[in-house]
């Protein structure tokens, strides 16, 4: 029998096969909505796709209802994991006036929602990095035992935003997880020509905590991996820098075309370590996921999903006369 790498690091059976019930849900919804949008039904995807892993296991380190997120643009599998369902994602992809993010005024992938402590995202890259910051100031003058998680790409970690929120959560200890997902294109550029050091982990020295590089792929180490930053956190000892390192398997969006920046062969090399298809292989090895399992998952996701497009695509959309609530005071 392998050994159950989960529980080294304290996950239990039915957690991990939660896990990738995630990782399925949030590709599955991914996909559909790269559907909808290709017969022009939604404008806008942005996706996930090769994230899933690092997204759902930094979830199931963080606590749900107590903890907060603030997440970026790509973060589908996090958000499920804190509550969002998958007709969530479909009103917001629609932009129905029923999107629990904004009412369906934002493009998709601005996740928030004060329900599932989630806060809302706008559209400059790195902004939600000094929110949390603050976020955790709040807590801590207001004596709350709660952490913040702050993702981004590594692209984010050349803007201003990161470097002066990793510095002020530096000096005052704060209870942040900063959260690097390294999926080695900042939209067209490579990594090459965004950093002159090794990583981005290697970045955390300099404001004083610690910086750790991790198998984006692999859900168990992440999970691992920030369960002790989030521990650490709410020891008082501090932020701790994560970069999990995976690749992006789409194009940034459905406005892009990926071909101009990078080869098919690198593209199809990458999809040979896609985070479903590794960690369904080691649930089957270690006698979790069998055929039966499997098929019964992936029958229940694509039932959510189908179910979650149809009511989508069937709700209202927000009324003309709405356009200017919660804007300029109203």
């Amino acid at each position: 029998m392998t050994t159950k790498r989960h529980e080294q690091v304290g996950l239990t059976d039915a957690q991990v096969l939660d896990m990738y019930y995630y990782m399925l849900l949030a590709r599955k919804i991914d996909e559909r909505q790269w559907l909808l949008n290709r017969a022009g039904k939604v404008p806008f995807v942005i996706s996930c796709q090769g994230q899933e892993a690092a997204q759902v296991g930094a979830a199931f380190a963080m606590e749900t209802g107590k903890d907060y997120l603030c997440p970026y643009y790509r973060d589908l599998g996090l958000v499920l994991v804190f509550g969002q369902t998958a007709r969530d994602c479909m009103l917001s992809a629609f932009a129905k006036v029923e999107d629990p993010n904004s009412g369906g005024r934002q493009m998709p992938g601005h996740f928030g929602g004060k329900k599932y402590n989630i806060l809302s995202g706008s559209s400059p890259v790195t902004t939600q990095v000094p929110h949390a910051v603050g976020m955790a100031m709040a807590g801590r003058m207001q004596q709350k035992d709660f952490v913040v998680y702050a993702s981004f790409g590594e692209g984010s970690s050349n803007q201003g935003d990161f470097h002066e929120g990793a510095n002020f959560a530096g000096v005052h200890k704060l209870p942040v997880i900063f959260f690097c997902e390294n999926n080695k294109y900042a939209i067209s550029v490579p990594l090459k020509k965004q950093l002159a050091c090794e990583s981005v982990a290697d970045r955390a020295i300099g404001y004083g905590f610690p910086g750790i590089s991790v198998d984006g792929n692999d859900p168990i180490e992440v999970y691992r991996v920030t369960k002790e930053a989030v521990e650490r956190a709410r020891r008082g000892e501090g932020p701790t820098l994560i970069e999990a390192v995976m690749y992006r398997l789409v194009p940034h969006s459905s406005d892009d075309d990926d071909r101009v920046y990078r080869t098919r062969e690198e593209v199809e090399e990458a999809k040979k370590k896609d985070p479903l298809i590794v960690f369904a292989a080691y649930l089957r090895e270690i006698g979790l996921l069998d055929e039966n399992t499997e098929a019964d998952m992936l029958a229940r996701v694509q039932l959510e999903v189908d179910e979650a497009t149809e009511y989508a695509e069937n709700a209202p959309y927000p009324t003309p006369e709405s356009t200017l609530t919660h804007v300029y005071g109203e």
